[in-house]
Parts: C-alpha cells; structure tokens; sequence
C-alpha cells in the first residue's frame, strides 16, 4: 500500500512538472521574438506609450466636445490627423529607407509629444481653443505620415527574419490591450485630474519609447540597407514599379486597397449601432468596442505562439471580413452583434499581422520602408476616404444596409485578391517560424 501511494505521488508530481514547463513553453513560444535587445526595448516602450495614445485620443474628443458640442468638429480633427497619412505616407517611405530608421524615429517620438505636452499646457491656462487644436491635429498627422513607415519597416531590423511574425503579432497585443486598457484609464483619469492629467501622461510616455531608442545597439540590427539615391519622387515611382512586379506582394497590396479602406473603417458606424439597432447608449457602444479588441488580442496572441503568415492565413483573414459583416448587418440581437464583433477583429489582426509580416519578409530590404508606406496609406491613410462613403451610405440608406453594402465591397476586393493570384501565379510563400523545440526536464 505504501509503495502504490509512493508510486501515486509520483506519478502526480510528474503530471504537475509536465504542465508548468508546458505552460513554461507556450509563454516562451509566444514571447521569443523579446531575446532580442533591440526589439525588448522597442516593445516596452511601445507597452507605455500605446496606453498614453488612447488616454490621449479619448482626453481629446472629450476636449473638443467640451468646447464645441459639434460632432463635425469631432470629425475635423480626425481628418486633419489622417489627411496628411493619405497625401504624405509614400514620401515617408522615401525618407525611411533613405536614414537610419531609429535616428529618423527619435526624431519623429520626439516630435509626437508636442501635441500632447502643447494641449495639457493651454488646458491649465486656460487658453485652448479650436483652431490650436486642428493646427496640433495636422501637425500630429504629419508626424504619422513619416513615423509609420519607418517603425513598421524598423521591425524586421530589431527581430530579424526568423522571429518577425512574432514580433509584429507582439506589437499587436500591445495595441489591442491598450485599447482595452487606455481608455477605461483616460476616463478614469479625466474624473479626478481632467482631460490635461491625460495629455500630461501622453507626453510623458514618448519618453519611454526615446529611451528605448537611445539604448538600442546598432551594431544588433538586422539587414540594415544602403541609401537609396535619386530624386524622391524618382524613388516613389521606383517603389511602385518594385511592386507592381513583384507579385506577391501585390496580392497584399490589393486585399489591403479594399479591406483596409471599408472592411476596418466599417467601426466608425458602432455608435449607430449602439444607438439606432440596438437601442443602447454610451455603456452599449463601450462594449462593442471591447468586443472588437477581445477578439483582436486573442488573434494576436494565436498568432504570435503559432508565428504562421502564410498566404493562406492572409486570404482566410480577408474572407473573413464580406462574411462577418453580413452577418453584422443581419443582426439585431446583442448577444448575436457582440460574437460577431469579437470575431470581427479576430479576423481583424489576422489579416493585418499577416499582411504587415508578408509585406516585410517578401520585400528587399532597400524597398521596405517604401513597401510598408504602402501598408501605411492603404491602413490609416484611406480612413477619411473610407469613412466618408460609409457615413454617406448611413445616411442616405440606413446603418445596416450600408454595412451589407460595405461586405458586399470586400468581398469583390477578396474577388480580386483571388483572381490575381490565379493570373499571375503568385507564390504562395508559407512564411512561418516554427515552434522552437525545447526539451521537458
């Protein structure tokens, strides 16, 4: 009897040290690509100041708000924060693959706190008014337009080739969990303190990604390229010619021309669901946007333990969008909406963590930064593009039509996306890091 309840703890002890270094495993699966110094002190910096962002862009709408109660001022702002993504990203990419990405990005963190420190100064003076903060908007926009590319193509520089795919589904479960975090911390924040303790805290948090920047060890980047030469709209138009021959990436391009532009901006219609088919208010829409980040963080985590950006992935991502939103438009219940939105930006990221590590792995390192302008323009520059025609399809045809209108829109884009890749025969390059093996003690 002795040696069978001997022999019982044993066997218990063994189950339980199998499952904590499986656990231990799956941790270090999903987190490799942070061995690298580089990349480590990149991703937390961007862990600070990605949650100082959306303190930040919910201190500002509750700003202009304040001021004016005018929605088209609301909308003013966000225009002139992404108008100048949509005429000024390409030159961006130029600019990116011409300097050193992490000099150009000190510059730009540098610049983005402007915005912040300038508003949470005029708030305790009591000085702000419109016109400032449209000037700080576009400045903001700006800024955007040359810090996008050069971050998203300073990636494959901190992790290298092997551990990219990791990386980038990092960088999107620092985003999506700030989402979910910044928010609720600005409305918290702007209760006891006001909306200048938020842009305050936005400012502040740009000092973590500088200092990241200033102790990263150049000698440890990856496939750093040489300087393009040449005139910059010579080099825009190189750019493009690299693309349109190299097939695929254009298969990326392509999906992210119609998704990104009416698939992603279809959420600038979740208040008017809230509102006028679900009948709720404020608490209602707060809760759809949530759903929306839990299915995001949940694809990136998958994604970042399984490190898979093939193809594949990057069409099952994209077909997802014409599906869900169909059935968005179709739905009138809550609890129906609320799993199709976390299924929504469970597509969501997989489709943009896909196509943002295709587009880096397949593109030569001297046509990066122009390549992810590109993702850049298509991503956040097509936003007041694709925003207005959904506000006007709402408008003139009602919110669920115009969301069965938008998935009808994608799904000629993944059309299209399919039919390219029959014509033109473009690989299907399987670009995934396999799981490291690691031994059990």
């Amino acid at each position: 009897m002795r040696t069978t309840n001997r022999d019982a703890r044993n066997d218990d002890s063994a189950r339980a040290s199998r499952r904590r270094w499986s656990a231990s495993a799956a941790l270090h699966q999903t987190f490799h690509a942070l061995r690298n110094r580089n990349y480590r002190l990149f991703w937390m910096g961007q862990v600070v100041s990605t949650i100082g962002t959306w303190m930040q862009r919910i201190a500002l709408a509750w700003l202009v708000l304040d001021l004016t109660n005018s929605p088209l001022a609301l909308g003013l702002v966000s225009m002139f924060q992404t108008l100048p993504v949509l005429f000024l990203s390409l030159f961006g990419g130029v600019i990116a693959d011409r300097f050193s990405k992490r000099n150009l990005l000190l510059v730009t963190q540098a610049v983005k706190l402007v915005p912040s420190a300038v508003l949470a100064v005029l708030v305790i003076i009591g000085a702000t008014n419109l016109t400032a903060i449209y000037v700080l908007a576009t400045l903001l926009g700006i800024t955007n337009a040359i810090d996008s590319p050069a971050r998203q193509a300073f990636v494959k520089e901190l992790a290298g080739p092997e551990d990219l795919p990791n990386a980038i589904a990092l960088n999107s479960i620092v985003f999506n969990s700030a989402r979910l975090i910044g928010p609720a911390l600005g409305g918290i924040t702007i209760a006891w303190i006001g909306v200048a303790g938020c842009f305050t805290i936005d400012a502040v948090s740009f000092l973590a990604v500088l200092l990241g920047l200033a102790l990263m060890r150049e000698d440890e980047l990856y496939e750093v390229p040489n300087a393009p030469k040449g005139r910059m709209i010579s080099q825009i138009s190189d750019g493009v010619r690299y693309a349109l021959r190299t097939p695929d990436i254009m298969v990326v391009l392509i999906l992210m021309a119609v998704v990104g532009t009416f698939g992603y901006n279809f959420t600038v219609l979740l208040p008017l669901i809230a509102k006028y088919v679900l009948n709720a208010g404020p608490m209602g829409f707060g809760m759809l946007t949530s759903a929306m980040a839990i299915g995001s963080l949940i694809a990136a985590i998958g994604i970042a333990y399984s490190g898979r950006v093939s193809q594949r992935t990057l069409l099952i991502g994209a077909t997802g969008f014409p599906v869900l939103l169909t059935a968005l438009a179709i739905s009138t219940m809550w609890a129906t909406t609320i799993a199709v939105l976390i299924a929504l930006g469970l597509f969501s990221i997989t489709f943009s963590a896909t196509a943002n590590s295709r587009l880096q792995m397949l593109s030569l390192p001297e046509y990066r930064g122009r390549v992810m302008s590109f993702y850049t323009l298509l991503f956040m520059g097509s936003t007041p593009i694709g925003s207005l025609v959904i506000g006007t399809l709402a408008e003139r045809q009602g919110v669920r039509m115009a969301i069965f209108e938008l998935a009808m829109i994608c799904a000629v884009g993944v059309a299209a996306g399919y039919l390219y890749i029959r014509t033109r025969v473009a690989s299907p390059i399987d670009v995934t890091v396999a799981p490291q093996k690691q031994h059990a003690p």
